[in-house]
């Protein structure tokens, strides 16, 4: 109900569908950190009081009107992600983020209302970036709906509705990581271990993990990564130094994983001359901009933003699934 205060179990009522849109039964729901950060921040949307959670898999429990490509008792995952198809963005291979439904507005996006209130006093509940899933039952845009075959495990489904998604989708579409190249990977939760994965995937030799957890060396090493980096055991030097040694000059590709501009600014360092590409996925928790300079740019280095690894949910997430 308040930015930062635990949050609170209630009841709520979610009314019908209306035109374009899906009433969801959610079967398995999981917190992505931008849960937390959002959670976090004052007088930034989402409102409050909201539901929060984006990561989520269910089955369509009815429809409103105009919506034909999904049906009653088909699988599907929400997304925060419109994908309405007919808009320049939709259209083009140069850009997964729709100009016709942007992210990040509040209500539904075809009309700014809620489908959530409070069952005692009827007062109306903010959703969360189109979605709202930590809820038994949410309404949802169908330019935010995925089909998918009813065999893929809930549990693993929801996953893809987020976090895992935006980290292959990182190293298959936004750098295109090439075979035998080198990594560095800058946060290992579910977003960097998914970039891990996804350029082990891509044919990466070297896939160097970068975070302050140790625990975090044994299940990189799991999913991917083949060196690992703790911040906190290389004394005086700097994670870049330690990189550039390791890949004689710098790594081919960096990822930022975690949403701080000083780490961004660290990996973008970590990265080779010439031809180095940084790609940031996290998700930052205010305004700070990112200081790199420019001479660093002019010596033919890069850095690219990415949201949802660049994917075109409906097209893309029904791969990964497979």
């Amino acid at each position: 109900k308040v930015a930062g205060q635990p949050l609170e179990m209630e009841e709520v009522e979610v009314a019908p569908p209306r035109a374009h849109e899906v009433r969801i039964k959610i079967l398995c729901t999981s917190l992505c950190h931008t849960d937390v950060t959002f959670w976090r921040l004052k007088g930034f949307p989402p409102r409050h009081p909201s539901i929060l959670g984006h990561e989520a898999a269910g089955v369509v429990e009815s429809v409103g009107d105009h919506v034909h490509e999904v049906a009653v008792g088909d699988t599907v995952v929400p997304v925060f992600l419109a994908q309405c198809g007919d808009c320049p963005d939709c259209l083009s291979d140069r850009s997964n983020i729709c100009s016709g439904l942007p992210a990040g507005r509040p209500g539904m996006p075809r009309d700014g209302t809620t489908r959530f209130s409070f069952a005692a006093t009827g007062e109306p509940i903010n959703n969360f970036l189109g979605v709202s899933s930590f809820t038994e039952y949410t309404v949802v845009d169908v330019a935010h709906v995925v089909r998918l075959d009813p065999g893929v495990p809930p549990e693993k489904a929801c996953l893809l509705s987020c976090g895992v998604s935006t980290g292959i989708g990182a190293a298959w579409k936004v750098a295109a990581v090439e075979p035998g190249s080198s990594v560095a990977v800058f946060g290992l939760g579910a977003v960097g271990l998914a970039v891990a994965q996804g350029c082990r995937m891509r044919g990466a030799k070297r896939i160097i993990g970068v975070d302050l957890n140790p625990e975090k060396r044994d299940i990189g090493k799991r999913l991917g990564i083949t060196d690992f980096i703790n911040p906190n055991d290389i004394g005086e030097r700097t994670v870049s130094e330690v990189v550039k040694e390791m890949t004689g000059g710098g790594a081919d590709y960096c990822f930022e994983c975690i949403g701080s501009t000083s780490v961004m600014a660290e990996a973008f360092q970590s990265s080779r001359k010439g031809w180095g590409k940084t790609v940031v996925l996290g998700v930052s928790n205010g305004v700070a901009p990112m200081s790199i300079p420019s001479h660093d740019i002019l010596m033919g280095r890069s850095v690219v933003g990415s949201l949802f690894g660049g994917l075109k949910p409906k097209a893309d997430i029904p791969i990964l699934a497979q």
